[in-house]
């Protein structure tokens, strides 16, 4: 279950063009529901991409509660309308079901709930996912477990402090099947993330804890976002891992990628359907 899966150019060739098909299908859902938060789910589509179809992360659509399933807590919650789409197109739901997000009597909201079939946990207000997932880990270490825990989280989402106890807590208990991503794209809710709270340097953070930290210069670069989680994830050293991707919020997006109020900057209907024909046509 934990050998490292090699990624041929096949492989390779093959999650790119998922890639460009999530991207695609989310704007079309954005298009939809104007009221989704369309910058903060383009920018982790490569890492939904690797897990799922890079088959690192262990997950059964046909029995969601498997007891040998990977745990994947998207504690950025309101940006993941992204895993509609790769969801259903796994088998998690109906694809019907997608062109009526938003809507009365559907399971698919703007925010996405727990409901949802595929997604494990949704943890309320931002800052939560983390702690839950430690606490998750704790108990797959106590009844000797391989499992993994997997969270991801905004860097704004960074600026709570509950986040930081769950990061010290971590590495005194060994909790090395837990991996944090961290979906760096720089931009918070009102402005860009350095200019509300500075991470800088989020690796030497880290590192300070006692956490075992990978980094993925580029997020929208498949292969290296691949490589990095499959290696991070099953890496077991009596540490916990932290992966920080560097993405651009609104990626696909010309304007949203440079704005600082992307978080709640909406795409016209119109600007959706030319930039969706670029992807759909390989570019």
């Amino acid at each position: 279950m934990y050998k490292k899966v090699v990624a041929t150019m096949d492989k390779i060739l093959f999650l790119e063009e998922k890639a460009r098909f999530i991207r695609a299908e989310t704007l079309k859902l954005h298009k939809l529901a104007q009221e989704t938060r369309i910058a903060s789910s383009l920018s982790p589509i490569e890492i939904f991409v690797a897990l799922y179809y890079g088959n690192i992360l262990q997950y059964n659509p046909k029995n969601q509660n498997d007891d040998t399933r990977d745990r994947f807590i998207i504690s950025k919650g309101h940006g993941s309308i992204s895993m509609y789409p790769l969801l259903a197109d796994l088998d998690f739901f109906d694809k019907k079901e997608l062109k009526n997000i938003c809507q009365e009597g559907t399971f698919l909201g703007a925010i996405p709930d727990p409901i949802i079939p595929g997604y494990e946990t949704i943890n309320g207000s931002l800052g939560h996912g983390l702690g839950v997932g430690v606490g998750m880990s704790v108990a797959l270490k106590i009844q000797h477990k391989k499992q993994n825990i997997i969270v991801l989280t905004g860097d704004g989402e960074l600026n709570e402090g509950s986040n930081w106890e769950a990061i010290m807590f971590a590495p005194q208990h060994q909790l090395d099947n837990l991996t944090l991503i961290v979906d760096y794209n720089k931009v918070s809710m009102l402005d860009f993330s350095k200019n509300i709270i500075d991470l800088t340097s989020l690796n030497e953070k880290f590192k300070a804890f006692n956490w075992e930290v990978y980094e993925i210069e580029d997020g929208h670069n498949i292969k290296e976002v691949y490589d990095t989680l499959n290696n991070a994830i099953n890496s077991r050293n009596q540490k916990p891992k932290v992966v920080i991707a560097n993405t651009i919020k609104g990626k696909g997006v010309p304007f949203l990628e440079t704005h600082s109020l992307s978080h709640v900057l909406s795409v016209k209907p119109e600007d959706v359907d030319s930039i969706v024909l670029e992807l759909e046509n390989g570019k």
